[in-house]
């Protein structure tokens, strides 16, 4: 699927107009629903292959954080052949209680994958998850940029950021 065809079925898939409140508690007058374009296979596919273009000869393992974040890694993981771990929001409370869900290892360089990035405060949480683990994240690149200060936010934190897509792609003006 082309650039073009890809920000068409994006946004006559998830593009809802309402008033909404986002993840950052930011109020919004239109919602992009990543659960609307991550559940259909040919949008997952593309996205799968657009963050394959991302992973470099050194990055040894693809990240994404739950929820939104984890078809997405798996998608990258399977059109680039490099393994890939989801990183929890908090610690489950049964089993091994662990942050990451497969195998992040000290020394590992990730390309940690998201959906949406408003302010870009979940990602830098999932970020801290494996910097903490002793591995170091290469770039975060997620599907859409809102442009709202995740860009700023991730940067002044000292991480690589890419948007597959932003806002303005879709010709969201707001």
């Amino acid at each position: 699927m082309d650039r073009e065809k890809l920000i068409a079925r994006i946004k006559e898939t998830a593009y809802l107009e309402g008033d909404f409140t986002l993840r950052s508690g930011k109020k919004s007058k239109y919602y992009l629903d990543k659960y609307l374009f991550e559940t259909c296979p040919d949008i997952l596919k593309a996205l799968g292959e657009e963050f394959a273009r991302h992973v470099t000869g050194d990055v040894t393992l693809i990240a994404g954080p739950e929820l939104g974040g984890i078809a997405l890694a798996a998608s990258a993981s399977i059109a680039s052949g490099v393994n890939w771990v989801i990183i929890r929001n908090s610690k489950k409370g049964y089993g091994t209680g662990k942050m990451v869900e497969g195998v992040l290892k000290e020394g590992d360089v990730v390309l940690l994958v998201e959906d949406i990035a408003t302010t870009g405060g979940q990602v830098l949480e999932a970020a801290k998850v494996i910097t903490d683990a002793g591995a170091k994240v290469k770039k975060i690149v997620a599907v859409i940029d809102r442009m709202q200060g995740a860009r700023e936010n991730i940067n002044e934190a000292g991480y690589e950021f890419e948007s597959i897509i932003t806002k303005l792609d879709l010709g969201i003006k707001d």
